[in-house]
């Protein structure tokens, strides 16, 4: 069957700002200008948080590339010998920048090779001795399979992203890891979501909206907004497919929920108003599913009114295919009133 087309939300990758910040010293001092990214003229930027897992904003895209030349430079034989621990770490570092460069340039070689400086890494660290570095580090390796399953439309990368968080949630544990625990369940649930539209199963999309109730049990909107926002968002999101796939009103009157709580924090929390707009446009997506599934003419004629204020009052705030999108759904809408008034 054909799935509506909706928008998920990524919340930022401290791992990847992380490795950025703790390598560019390597750079040297001219690259610190160069590092930052260019601030002086306001554009708003509709992509923000829908680009993947590896987006960042803290510095300039521009060191990526130097970046991965020093860092692959550092890694000898030598260096690993005698500092074993700071060698994996600076694998990591590497790999979260090849993984970023990934996914700027929609490459899966670059993915692959993220995935094995992760896996040289945890060469070095291991859950007994570094137990800490060992679950970042599956992290890490979890959340780029992620990016090449997704890329690369394949489900051997995804099954090796359960994989590598399933082995982080040894060490990062709800009691005495909350945040990290909480991030590898929004994670777990973007990858079963993947794995299931690509399965076209609903066991895995049904595990996604687990891994989501999950990271929700630890999320608040003053410490977490954003995450809350995706996590309630990327929900709905699978609720909606299952709907959809199931032919099920009801999980789609729970997608629909789910929407409007992401609405409500978004705009609460004042997150960037696309984001809003976003969560706004999957919920109308939903409705209008609903309403041809239930043939609610009254519905579809309140989801026309409502895609015609998108598209008038918050165009400047919507990517060009999400634009594309709403009038298409604004037509589905419009087609169907006329079929159940007629």
């Amino acid at each position: 069957m054909d799935f509506s087309h909706t928008y998920s939300l990524h919340p930022r990758n401290k791992a990847l700002e992380l490795a950025l910040a703790n390598s560019l010293a390597a750079l040297g001092d001219d690259w610190i200008d160069a590092a930052t990214p260019d601030t002086k003229v306001a554009v708003s930027d509709n992509f923000l948080y829908t680009r993947g897992n590896f987006e960042q904003h803290r510095f300039s895209a521009n060191i990526l590339e130097p970046l991965r030349e020093t860092l692959e430079g550092s890694l000898t034989a030598q260096y690993r010998a005698q500092e074993p621990l700071a060698w994996a770490q600076t694998q990591n570092y590497l790999g979260n920048v090849l993984a970023a460069m990934g996914q700027q340039r929609r490459d899966a070689e670059l993915f692959e090779r993220a995935i094995q400086c992760f896996s040289e890494a945890l060469g070095e660290f291991t859950q007994e001795s570094s137990p800490l570095e060992w679950a970042a580090t599956q992290y890490c390796l979890g959340t780029a399979n992620q990016a090449l399953g997704r890329l690369s439309e394949t489900t051997k990368p995804l099954n090796s992203a359960v994989d590598a968080y399933t082995n982080a949630l040894l060490v990062w544990t709800r009691d005495t890891h909350p945040e990290d625990w909480m991030y590898t369940m929004l994670q777990l649930g973007d990858t079963f979501h993947t794995y299931g539209m690509l399965l076209k199963g609903n066991r895995q999309l049904q595990k996604s909206v687990v891994a989501y109730k999950n990271a929700l049990a630890v999320l608040d909107a003053d410490e977490y907004a954003l995450e809350l926002t995706a996590t309630h968002n990327n929900r709905a999101v699978v609720l909606h497919h299952l709907g959809e796939s199931e032919e099920n009103p009801d999980r789609l009157k729970e997608a629909i929920n789910s929407y409007e709580k992401a609405l409500t924090v978004s705009m609460e929390q004042q997150l960037p108003i696309h984001v809003a707009v976003l969560c706004r446009v999957n919920k109308a997506t939903a409705q209008n599913v609903l309403a041809q599934m239930t043939n609610d003419a009254a519905l579809a004629e309140e989801m026309a009114d409502e895609f015609e204020v998108i598209i008038e009052c918050f165009s400047h705030a919507l990517q060009p295919l999400c634009l594309k999108h709403c009038k298409e759904q604004l037509q589905i809408a419009q087609s169907q009133m006329a079929v159940l008034n007629s």
